[in-house]
């Protein structure tokens, strides 16, 4: 495989701020005048260590400039917390929203960093109460303390991920209603949106967007112009990280994310459906 060899810090700063927002989301910054496109999202969307991200490409494709609000290890607290990017989405044209993961959210059994939604902060004493043999100080980041509660007791863990469920719903709906109509949302993973149980999934807690169904999906249908879904097959390997640019140090973890490849699929999949939400003829 031809590596690519890249000061990966030229992608990191791209990264940029809008208004009174503390998020950092994937640069260049764009205009908020006239006509924009927002997108929504966590890594994916953000596009970490690839050069032209999805939302970059569908700019050139349809002919409108595209904001990317996507940021590293974001979830729905991320954004509906957030007045600058709520308010930049409600007078887009159009915003595509990533379904992000159901672990990334503050809940009633623990909170998590407000930007940064990956990271664990605390226990509320009714988890501390069902898991009273587990020492939370020990965590920082969500999807290892949610490891570790499994391990601990399955049959608790269900208790867990309904509540994790039912606070997700809550969220993005209160996220689609601040953006209004004008919405659609984005299902960019290697699963499948169906309601196979989590626990069937070969990924298991790797999966992406964890704990999230179509049973969840489908209670925000009223809110969204439609579902888009993008699936890109599996990848590993030197095929998968083709045209990425990373360290040897990243190697382990690049091997994690959405490729190039993946990202071109996702263009052509919104393409196709933003230009005939907006009647705009694209290239």
């Amino acid at each position: 495989m031809k590596q690519d060899v890249f000061d990966t810090e030229n992608l990191d700063r791209l990264s940029c701020r809008y208004g009174m927002s503390r998020l950092q989301c994937r640069g260049p910054q764009r205009s908020l005048d006239g006509d924009y496109i927002a997108f929504v999202g966590g890594t994916e969307t953000y596009g970490k260590l690839i050069d032209q991200p999805f939302p970059a490409r569908v700019e050139h494709l349809v002919g409108m400039t595209c904001v990317n609000f996507g940021c590293v290890n974001a979830g729905v607290d991320a954004f509906v917390n957030d007045p600058t990017v709520m308010r930049a989405c409600a007078q887009a044209r159009m915003t595509v929203v990533q379904v992000m993961g159901a672990n990334y959210l503050s809940n009633r059994f623990y909170s998590v960093h407000p930007r940064r939604n990956d990271r664990f902060l605390r226990a509320s004493t009714v988890l501390q109460a069902i898991y009273p043999e587990v020492d939370f100080s020990n965590f920082t980041f969500t999807r290892h303390m949610l490891g570790d509660l499994l391990d601990k007791c399955a049959d608790r863990f269900d208790i867990v991920v309904s509540e994790l469920r039912a606070a997700w719903v809550a969220r993005m709906q209160s996220l689609l209603g601040q953006i209004g109509p004008n919405a659609v949302l984005l299902w960019f993973s290697t699963e499948t949106p169906d309601d196979t149980p989590w626990q069937e999934r070969s990924a298991l807690l790797s999966a992406e967007p964890l704990f999230v169904n179509a049973t969840m999906i489908d209670a925000l249908r009223p809110l969204v112009h439609d579902l888009v879904v993008v699936q890109p097959p599996r990848r590993g390997g030197p095929v998968g990280m083709r045209g990425m640019f990373f360290s040897a140090q990243q190697r382990q973890a690049v091997s994690e994310l959405m490729g190039p490849s993946a990202h071109a699929d996702a263009t052509v999949a919104l393409t196709q459906k933003l230009g005939a939400l907006l009647g705009v003829t694209t290239t």
